[in-house]
């Protein structure tokens, strides 16, 4: 089933993000992770672009295919572009496509750290990807990435709506956003998409931080602010593992249920392969989203 198809119900949704393994050696662990969450029946789950730069995207596919037929859970595929040439990214949509993946997530990705950028046959941004994946698989529903806080990149905010409105011109069909801890944030955000004129769903993407390392990793990566409410959580809970666990899911259990009391329907969570922590959350609302 096409992601647009699950996002044009009326109903509540709750997503999970899971990611390949890293190495041969983790295959099993993950697959049993993998296993666990889909076990909870979520209403689809994405899978990220393999480890350095999709050099192990075949467990990508494997998995997001594992997720559809084997577990009847709904799946999508990322796909990275920036570190592959122009016939890799051919080559990965047609396995995907092999596989009976309908749903890719577009994205440019990082720019590599020992390799020479650009080169001639590589893409530049996301919407490129796009409108290759258009051209290649019309039938594929495309999903991209968005930055409530405004991408690390971009020189201002204003020029990042830019590039976001660029992707779904060229196809993207709905939109996850990067992680964030404040939805104040996020409420702003979706007014000025909307204002923009990209109306297309926005999935709202939860990180619940449930070990006091992933704080500094997370804000690197997302450049996310980090409320002095949560700040305190990690300060008082962080050096003792069970209960920064237990209320990082609390946290990021509050944060969901303010979103959806705010008219915000589709929800996103990056479960870190732990199925302890996607449990919590859907335990959490279980009476909330059915």
């Amino acid at each position: 089933m096409k992601i647009t198809d699950v996002l044009q119900s009326d109903k509540i949704t709750l997503s999970m993000e899971v990611f390949p393994p890293k190495t041969t050696t983790a295959v099993e662990k993950v697959n049993e992770a993998v296993r666990e969450i889909a076990a909870l029946k979520p209403d689809f789950m994405s899978v990220t672009y393999g480890a350095a730069g999709g050099k192990n995207s075949k467990y990508t596919i494997q998995i997001a295919q594992d997720i559809k037929d084997s577990y009847g859970v709904n799946s999508i595929a990322h796909l990275t572009c920036l570190s592959s040439t122009r016939e890799t990214v051919e080559n990965q949509i047609g396995l995907m496509r092999d596989a009976g993946i309908e749903n890719i997530l577009a994205l440019r990705g990082d720019i590599p750290k020992e390799a020479d950028f650009p080169l001639p046959d590589q893409f530049h941004y996301a919407a490129e990807l796009v409108r290759e994946i258009k051209r290649l698989a019309p039938d594929m529903c495309i999903g991209g990435a968005c930055y409530p806080e405004g991408h690390p990149e971009a020189s201002s905010k204003a020029e990042d709506i830019l590039h976001i409105k660029e992707k779904v011109d060229a196809g993207c069909e709905f939109l996850t956003t990067q992680m964030f801890f404040d939805n104040s944030i996020f409420y702003n955000y979706l007014y000025r998409l909307r204002e923009a004129g990209i109306l297309v769903p926005i999935i709202a993407g939860i990180m619940p931080i449930t070990r006091k390392n992933q704080v500094a990793r997370s804000i690197q990566l997302s450049g996310s602010c980090v409320p002095a409410r949560f700040k305190s959580i990690v300060d008082w809970f962080g050096d003792e593992p069970a209960k920064m666990k237990q209320a990082g899911i609390a946290y990021a259990t509050d944060q969901i249920i303010d979103l959806i009391a705010n008219g915000v329907k589709h929800i996103h969570v990056y479960t870190m392969n732990d199925p302890e922590v996607a449990a919590g959350i859907q335990n959490n609302l279980s009476e909330i989203i059915g």
